[in-house]
């Protein structure tokens, strides 16, 4: 029940449900009582406590001029002030002033799904942020629209109903729509042709046993479609439209595709058995036209064309047609059954039909297989006959209420056919024998003829005629007795033409007028014929428009009011027309036959996944189903497919599949929350819940890899060269540290779709997360603590060198020196990246720059599409300051230093203004941008691995060898010597290490020199480099003022280090220059002994001028081990 509670007991009262002014409450009430939806309100009912008072109206002005008065809401969001009108819908909300609003259907509508103005749902925004003053005084006014006021009386209850469909557009009920088109899909032509066979082959136990176990499929089928279609609103495409919005666009693709196509093929099917039938009626009374094999074509061509006319003038035509030839099919039947009830003639008895007979009945009870016949064999020429159960859902975009039509009538078709298959079956069995001679010319000798209810002591002998015998017997009477017409070997060739396994006429003879169950039959192929016709477009024109496969879209447009698929009319109607002059269809029905199962079998399989995902969204108003019985339902199907056919099953398999192939890679722009991407989150849940219970061991160490990018496309080379690092093994995570307050930044730091949609055009698996804090530091410091998810939590820190610290605020680097502290306190191990080329770019948004010979799609360089206030300068401190492209007419914030070589790699047309719209960006610039993307290496890495840190540093640089981009590069790694003297066996010894690691290096060499006294230059060049970094106590500075500098006592403190540092630049430049990259140990900065100016100095020192080098340091715990 459905209600609002008073205070008072007593006080309440039913509402009626009423539109204000539309007078259509008795209409919704009506509708929601017959809705067969279990989720129904009970009872509506609304507090009669206080009258609300309308305004007093001015009958001066016009209601159109002026409105009552709304309140305007100015808010800041991403730190741009601007102002919304508010939604003036919900002014009157319980007759307050409030932006509050009632639930209403309009607010969980698809916006793509409608067709009018709708009633929109106030944004948080709207409510949470803050208003003026003025305007919470609502001195600002704003009209509101025709229609969109909605009062709530003592009385009355407002109900927002969808648009009604425009008038004019035809929907169908559940009998019109549903009902009576699965009825002739199910009938068809088996009912009149194969199933006398059937019951001659099986006997009527057996075929029970085939119809109910057809039965048992396609009802536990229907019961999984009706658990889907109510499962929300049901489009137009049918059972495309339910797997691809259950199963995903893979599935639903594959199968809207080939059921297109098989509806078809199928039309033409259909098409050629009518042919057949008035060929053959034709030829009984010798009227061919032209010859057997062309009169099928001529009258195929004209069936096919009409039936286009009917489909194509309307729906509305098309199932008065289906009416009609229902009409002619039931009265077949009740032809059929009447002439079972009147007595055989003397020539029906000849032909078999001898009436019912206990003895008949319990003789044809049991099965009787013919020569390569057995169960299964019987049971694939019948089930085809139940692969008509689509018919309705295939048009579910014409029905009223498909969540209601296709469950009540597609079930109500199984129940009904069902039974009129048994019956038909036990009728033909208890009056009709299995083998019947038929007429005979044949000439009776002496012997005695008894009546046929003597046949148990009756003896005939007889001989066939002769030419001579015929003319001399003319007179002669010829009397049959069941002997008789059961022996076959009186028959030409010596085998019966009738019966119930050789006559497929059977039901024509025994109807009381032959001609009635002609008419039946021609109701059958035609009416299947014109729903494949129907379907096929339909079908189509749903996968057409959902664009999952290229160059088909024109087919997706529709005509008038019904928006008739037209195009696809003709397409079908093309393929169609092209088998029907095929002529012989026999080989590709299985096919076909198979497409229907596999439709089957995938809406099976979409309940049970549905249901095993355990989404909150799966909540289906249709509740007798079962995941289970929905999976029985799909092995059994597949079965099936097997029994029919074991080749053609396979050929179904593979074109699904190749399907399926092709869409998962091509990956359409479509999110329909199918079960799909439910089981990627459940899988991905407990997989990470499993991971925790999982200990931690050496051999199955990953490093995980948190990022300091800032927005990804700012530094396009640094997220290049650590998801080499990462990629298919282990975890990246891009950071980006938005420096300011959460309230002026909420748009950078909520929008992650643009940083998602970079790194997919990349091509780069990793994860982005962002955070605003007031320092770099400290959100730095919250994305460590926090990023991650159990065991799935970086354990690495990347970023990339400052190079500009020695112009920036020294505060900055200051920061960005114990941002490393902090990753050692963290257990992290800590990577420094320098590019001489620099990492990123920060271009114009609004110019478009592209080298000689480079588009847009080469993945090489792209820009997603971002608000314009998206600046990179406020995203991010510049840890890696992106070289930045200027012109007379870029944006360029005065407040963030520019590198000075960045001007050197601008081109002097770009620098003095542009002269084309679109200018050419240095193709320099371009290359260091994507130095890690384009070609792959050779060359080699050379690993300096100075000091133990757990093998981090060296197990890094092996990873990357396994990558395609650095697979050519060999590895030399480089170490420091002890003794001289001992050379040879610390090289053996570093030698036999790496063995045991299992790394194969090009080179290993021990340096015995590390801690040789540096060149007299080098020295003078450190010196200078660190001279603004010495605190100058003369001048008054202190430690506690400028805690970035260092003193002469730290300078001379750390001398060793200093030297060893600069003398380890002067190996490198001798024996690294040339490398493809450097891998160096990195420094370990001890707190309080070591300033911020004195340590940047040192990796200054080591990295500048040189090839990419990365300064590594892991976390003084073993990564690598020989043990297995």
């Amino acid at each position: 029940m459905a209600h609002m509670e008073s205070t008072e007991p007593g006080e309440m009262k039913k509402a009626e449900l009423l539109l204000p002014g539309s007078g259509e409450g008795d209409e919704i009430g009506e509708e929601m009582k017959k809705s067969g939806s279990r989720f129904q309100v009970a009872r509506v009912d609304c507090v009669n406590e206080t009258k609300f008072e309308e305004p007093p109206k001015d009958t001066k002005s016009n209601v159109h001029d002026k409105g009552p008065e709304s309140p305007s809401a100015t808010f800041s969001l991403s730190g741009d002030s601007f102002r919304s009108y508010s939604d003036t819908n919900n002014l009157k909300t319980f007759a307050m002033n409030t932006h509050e609003a009632l639930p209403c259907v309009d607010h969980y509508r698809n916006i793509l799904s409608a067709t009018g103005g709708m009633k929109s749902r106030p944004t948080l925004a709207q409510l949470h942020e803050e208003m003026d003053d003025e305007e919470i005084r609502g001195r600002h006014k704003d009209p509101l629209l025709v229609g969109e006021e909605r009062l709530v009386s003592d009385s009355t209850v407002a109900i927002t109903t969808d648009k009604k469909p425009q008038q004019g557009a035809l929907k169908f009920g559940w009998i019109k729509g549903v009902l009576v088109r699965c009825l002739l899909n199910i009938w068809g032509v088996m009912l009149f042709i194969r199933l006398s066979w059937v019951v001659g082959q099986a006997g009527m136990g057996l075929t029970s046993v085939i119809i109910l176990l057809s039965g048992v499929v396609t009802t536990l089928t229907a019961l999984s479609m009706s658990a889907i279609c109510t499962n929300g609103e049901v489009k137009g495409g049918g059972a495309y439209y339910m797997i691809s919005r259950s199963l995903g666009a893979e599935f639903g693709g594959a199968i809207g595709l080939i059921f297109s196509v098989a509806n078809a093929v199928a039309i033409a099917m259909y098409v050629v058995g009518f042919a057949e039938t008035v060929r053959d009626v034709l030829k009984n009374n010798n009227a061919l036209m032209i010859d057997e094999t062309n009169d099928i074509r001529i009258i195929g061509f004209i069936t096919i064309s009409l039936l286009l006319a009917i489909a194509i003038i309307g729906m509305d035509w098309e199932a008065r047609a289906q009416l009609i030839l229902l009409a002619v099919l039931l009265i077949g039947l009740v032809n059929f059954v009447v002439g079972c009830i009147i007595p055989p003639t003397e020539t029906k008895k000849v032909k078999g039909f001898v009436g019912f007979s206990t003895d008949l009945f319990i003789e044809n009870m049991l099965p009787a297989f013919g020569e390569g016949q057995e169960f299964f064999s019987v049971f694939s020429v019948f089930f085809p006959a139940a692969t008509g159960i689509l018919a309705g859902a295939n048009i579910s975009g014409d029905l009223k209420d498909a969540q209601t039509a296709i469950p009540k009538g597609t079930l109500l078709s199984i129940l009904i056919s069902t039974i009129v298959y048994l019956g038909v079956a036990w009728t033909l069995g208890g009056c009709m024998l299995r083998d019947a001679v038929g007429p005979l010319n044949v000439a009776v000798g002496a012997t005695t003829v008894v009546k046929l209810s003597n046949v148990t002591t009756t003896t005939v002998a007889s001989v066939v005629m002769s030419a001579a015998q015929k003319a001399q017997n003319t007179s002669s009477t010829i009397v049959y007795t069941e002997d008789v017409i059961r022996n076959c070997s009186l028959a030409k060739n010596g085998m019966c033409a009738y019966g119930l396994m050789n006559d497929y006429q059977a039901m024509e003879m025994i109807s009381g007028f032959g001609p009635l169950i002609t008419a039946g039959i021609f109701s059958a192929t035609l009416s299947s014929a014109l729903a494949s016709l129907v379907s096929a477009p339909k079908v189509f024109q749903a996968v057409c428009k959902d664009e999952i496969f290229p160059k088909i879209h024109v087919f997706a447009k529709g005509y008038g009011i019904d928006d008739s698929p037209r195009r696809a009319y003709l397409l079908a109607y093309f393929i169609g027309l092209g088998f029907v002059f095929i002529g012989d269809l026999n080989a590709i029905a299985p096919v076909i036959s198979n497409f229907f199962l596999m439709s089957y079998t995938l809406i099976n399989y979409s309940c049970f996944d549905a249901s095993l995902a355990r989404s909150p969204g799966w909540r289906p108003a249709f509740r007798f189903y079962n995941k289970w019985c929905s999976l029985l339902g799909a092995l059994i199907c597949l079965a099936v497919m097997f029994i029919i056919n074991w080749w053609t099953a396979l050929i179904t398999f593979g074109v699904i599949s190749a399907l399926f192939i092709y869409v998962h890679h091509t990956k359409p722009e479509v999110n329909w929350g199918s079960s799909t991407q439910a089981h990627v989150y459940r899988n991905a849940l407990q997989s990470s819940l499993k991971l925790i219970s999982v200990e931690d061991h050496i051999k199955n160490f990953r490093p995980q890899v948190l990022v300091m990018s800032g927005l990804p496309e700012n530094r396009p080379a640094l997220i290049d060269f650590v998801s080499h690092i990462s990629k298919k093994i282990s975890l990246m995570v891009c950071a980006n540290v938005i420096v300011g307050q959460q309230s002026g930044n909420l748009r950078k730091l909520l929008n992650t779709n643009a940083a998602y949609s970079w790194l997919s055009k990349r091509r780069v698996k990793a994860f982005y997360t962002a955070t605003t804090s007031p320092s770099f530091r400290l959100g730095a410091q919250s994305i460590m603590h926090t990023v991650g998810v159990g065991k799935l939590r970086p354990n690495t820190l990347m970023m990339g060198f400052k190079s500009d610290w020695t112009k920036c605020e020294p505060s900055s680097v200051e920061e960005y020196f114990k941002i490393i502290h902090d990753a050692f306190d963290l257990n992290y191990g800590v990577g420094l990246l320098r590019l001489q080329e620099g990492f990123g770019l920060d271009v114009d948004m609004d110019a478009t720059f592209m080298p000689d010979g480079m588009t847009e799609d080469d993945g090489i360089l792209s820009f997603p599409n971002r608000p314009p206030e998206m600046s990179d300068d406020d995203l991010t401190p510049d840890d890696t300051p992106p070289h930045r492209l200027h012109s007379s007419y870029d944006r360029i914030d005065n407040n963030t230093p520019m590198p000075s070589k960045s001007t050197n790699l601008v081109p002097g047309d770009i620098q003095n203004g542009p002269s084309k719209s679109r200018e050419k960006l240095n193709i320099e610039v371009l290359k260091g941008i994507n130095m890690f993307k384009r070609h792959p290496k050779k060359g080699t890495i050379d690993v300096w691995w100075l000091f133990d840190d757990g093998g981090l540093t060296l197990l890094i640089p092996y990873i990357l060898t396994t990558k395609a981009h650095w697979r050519g590069c060999k590895l030399r790694v480089f170490t420091a010597g002890t003794k001289k003297g001992e050379l040879d066996r610390e090289q053996r010894q570093m030698a036999t290490l790496l063995s045991k690691f299992r790394i194969e290096c090009k080179d290993m060499t021990v340096l015995p020199d590390v801690n040789k006294a540096p060149r007299e230059e080098s020295q003078m060049e450190f010196k200078n480099l660190v001279s603004d970094w010495v605190l100058d106590t003369k001048a008054g500075e202190t430690e506690e003022e400028f805690p970035w500098k260092t003193t002469q006592e730290e300078m001379e403190l750390l001398k060793d280090k200093t030297n060893r540092h600069i003398r380890l630049r002067e190996l490198m430049q001798e024996k690294s220059r040339d490398a493809s990259l450097i891998v160096m140990t990195l420094p370990m900065p001890r707190k309080g002994t070591c300033s911020a100016g004195l340590y940047m100095s040192w990796i200054d020192t080591l990295t500048r001028d040189m090839p990419p080098i990365l300064l590594l340091r892991g976390n003084q715990t073993s990564v690598l081990t020989f043990y297995s």
